[in-house]
């Protein structure tokens, strides 16, 4: 168990320390990611706000409180899954990273996925499934299970919500949001079935 933490305090160590991506001129610190080294379900943000930058900690702010009240609901905690973001740093103003940006740290969620292994990875938002999903719209795929396979990442199973953010300020995403969450359960038992 302490062997994956490991490799996974190793493998942001490193990164820290090598990351190309720009934005770490602005930025106050790296977010590398949070939550178990064993986890199942690994969930992908699109990038580090505010809050997260100052504390170096992801998804703290009103949108990580919502995601901690959705994983009660299906009776998780933060420390029993881990969650990430494409981009390690925060964006100025919080503006969209740009493509440059994603591929600067993709290598480093790459090696995060590859230590941590989940059985499924939950994307949040359209930012963090086009990273893996190029030609959906989060509209069309929210709710919905991909598997794909890339050169990087292997074959891995993708299930694709709605961001917490976008769902505080939209009741009708809030209300999708919440029942496309209440699937994880049951949908990482049928794939620990095929394994």
């Amino acid at each position: 168990m302490t062997d994956k933490k490991e490799a996974l305090k190793k493998v942001n160590a490193f990164w820290i320390e090598h990351c190309t991506c720009s934005l770490r001129k602005e930025a106050l610190q790296a977010v590398p990611g949070d939550g178990s080294a064993d986890a199942e379900i690994l969930f992908i943000g699109e990038a580090p706000g505010k809050k997260e930058d100052l504390l170096g900690v992801p998804f703290i702010g009103s949108a990580g409180k919502f995601l901690s009240e959705m994983l009660a609901s299906i009776k998780l905690k933060r420390e029993d899954i881990f969650i990430t973001n494409v981009v390690k740093y925060r964006p100025p103003e919080n503006r969209d990273p740009s493509p440059e940006e994603k591929e600067a740290c993709r290598q480093w969620l790459v090696d995060q996925v590859e230590i941590i292994d989940p059985v499924l990875i939950v994307t949040l938002g359209r930012h963090a499934m086009k990273n893996f999903i190029l030609d959906k719209k989060i509209s069309d795929v929210h709710g919905k299970t991909f598997y794909v396979t890339s050169p990087d990442l292997g074959t891995r199973t993708f299930y694709c919500l709605y961001h917490p953010a976008a769902a505080l300020y939209n009741g009708g995403l809030r209300e999708a949001l919440k029942k496309d969450f209440k699937k994880i359960p049951s949908l990482l038992k049928k794939i620990q079935k095929k394994k």
